[in-house]
């Protein structure tokens, strides 16, 4: 008994130390530099005074709060609208309208860019008019409008998906005491509606807005010469070396994300208190003309996102675009690209299952130890503060901590640095909050007994996780590992700043196509990750539904 408990609590330490080595000591690294200046000498102030005084610096903050701002609103309304037409009304399509929203999760925040260049570039399909056939139309591509529309398309299935549970947590005694009352169905949708999803509404747009704020790959592609913060920070880190300033623009980019973030936070906790556990779910009546207005509404989203997804398939495709439109695999032939060849993909490939097989056993063991453990209670409560904490992380902000906690050559964990292993620890931590909650809801769902009555009959506690608790939580643990992968092909804020030069990843290499002028290409590698990471949704799926069958065999007996 005692040995369990030594182990236990070595345990819980052992994960109290590595999460706040990949946590807290980059932040503090990072929170250091601040007052640093590029002569190593302590500067205090100044660089804070500096950047409030730059027009430019302010011009960029200014510029990124206006493309927050913009993104979130479209986004959300969009998001509403649809969540509310695949829950609320009758419409054909449903199964196939949930999946279409989800796509843009599967592809990096450049290929929306990239799509919008093949669509309203100087050579766009329909700048051009279908290349002749219909008067042309043109949009201020490169700037605010450009940035705009790719954000929204970046951030629309995260406002769907939270929306989407918060239309699904209704009930449907309300609105049949509403209709017995003789409410009409306008003063139902204000009175009801509207409220109960407020929460929902407001994390939403607080989610979006964060993530907006902090992306680095759609302005990118089609920012122009409009600098927005995640622009300045990579040019002082990657283009100017200027490291202390970096840290200026990381810890202004942190600011509003931990805003959003604790607003979140608090918006959520509110939700879940709002919905009883008698609630009888939202039951579908017909209304023609609402159905009608709503699906057509829901269609044209959907529409747009494949019109997207299809012109950078069709793009990646063309010989040259747009004198040659006959179909070819030549530009998925990186060898001749910026890119170097197949290399970054199988490198992304390489990174993101680590990054599944370590993140989900590191994130299933501190849920674990935090929700079944009943030792050293304040460093369980340590352990699960730093495990939230990386949700409120941009994923620059991740890079930039990183270069400056590991780059010091007397820092033991020095040799990670420029190696497969901080690219897996810099994804693992930008992911790992979610992921936690994840493993944290599926192990609060079971029963308390287990651990108990293996304690009381001997068992050590690892012998129980192995033989009943994994079993039972598969699906979650299997959805983990999905999540980190698929995540860790498209993402590139959080590694950008960390690659080597034979360490360069997919997302890195479509940057560095489009810089080049290799934009087919570009599009290409693009298209691979969508692909891989929707043939790894589908093996989960797969893998899911036999589990499920399993299960309720099992039951059935």
């Amino acid at each position: 008994m005692k040995h369990e408990l030594h182990l236990q609590r070595s345990m819980i330490v052992a994960i109290v130390l590595l999460l706040g080595s990949a946590v807290l000591l980059p932040l503090f690294a990072l929170f250091s530099q601040v007052f640093i200046n590029e002569q190593r000498q302590f500067a205090g102030f100044s660089l804070i005074m500096e950047y409030l005084s730059s027009p430019s610096l302010l011009q960029s903050l200014t510029h990124t709060m206006t493309v927050a701002v913009m993104s979130s609103i479209f986004a959300v309304s969009l998001a509403f609208l649809y969540a509310y037409g695949v829950t609320r009304i009758s419409l054909r399509g449903k199964t196939w309208l949930k999946y279409i929203a989800l796509l843009p999760l599967f592809a990096p925040s450049m290929m929306h860019g990239i799509a919008l260049t093949y669509l309203f570039g100087n050579q766009g399909v329909i700048t051009t008019g279908g290349f002749g056939l219909f008067p042309g139309f043109s949009i201020p591509l490169y700037g605010p409008v450009g940035i705009i529309i790719s954000e929204v398309m970046y951030t629309f299935p995260q406002a769907y998906l939270i929306l989407l549970v918060s239309f699904a947590m209704a009930d449907y005694r309300l609105y049949e005491a509403a209709t017995t009352m003789g409410a009409s169905g306008y003063r139902q949708f204000k009175t009801i509606t509207l409220p109960s999803v407020k929460y929902g509404l407001l994390s939403a747009l607080f989610v979006t807005f964060t993530l907006a704020f902090t992306d680095f790959g759609a302005p990118k592609i089609v920012g122009g010469n409009y600098n927005v913060l995640a622009t300045d920070l990579y040019k002082y880190v990657i283009g100017q070396q200027n490291m202390s300033m970096g840290a200026v623009v990381g810890i202004v980019l942190l600011i509003p994300a931990l805003a959003a973030w604790w607003v979140d936070r608090y918006v959520s906790s509110k939700q879940e208190m709002s919905y009883s556990s008698k609630a009888v779910p939202y039951k579908v009546i017909k209304n023609p003309l609402r159905d009608c207005l709503i699906g057509s509404v829901c269609y044209v989203i959907s529409g747009l996102i494949l019109l997207l997804m299809g012109t950078v398939a069709w793009a990646s495709l063309v010989k040259v675009w747009p004198y040659d439109l006959t179909l070819s695999f030549k530009h998925y032939d990186f060898s001749k690209a910026a890119g170097a060849g197949m290399n970054p993909y199988w490198n992304s490939i390489i990174v993101s299952l680590w990054t599944a097989a370590a993140g989900t056993i590191i994130t299933f063991l501190t849920a674990y130890a935090v929700e079944k453990m009943k030792v050293l209670p304040i460093m369980r409560n340590a352990a699960r503060l730093l495990a939230i904490i990386p949700l409120a992380l941009p994923g620059l902000v991740i890079g930039i901590a990183y270069i400056l906690f590991f780059n010091i050559k007397g820092n033991p964990l020095h040799i990670m640095y420029g190696t497969i292993s901080i690219l897996v620890l810099a994804n693992m931590v930008h992911f790992f909050s979610v992921s936690y909650v994840t493993a944290s809801s599926a192990l609060k769902k079971l029963d308390t007994e287990f651990e108990s009555v293996s304690s009381s009959l001997g068992i050590p506690f690892y012998r129980t996780m192995v033989k009943v608790t994994v079993p039972m939580t598969l699906g979650a643990i299997l959805e983990i590992g999905m999540y980190y992968f698929i995540n860790s092909m498209v993402t590139i804020s959080a590694v950008v700043f960390l690659y080597a030069a034979d360490l360069k990843l997919a997302s890195v290499a479509i940057v560095n196509m489009d810089d080049a002028g290799d934009v087919a290409p570009a599009a290409a590698l693009s298209m691979l990750i969508v692909l891989t990471s929707i043939a790894v949704r589908l093996m989960y799926e797969l893998i899911t539904s036999k589990i499920r069958k399993k299960n309720e065999h099992w039951q059935q007996r």
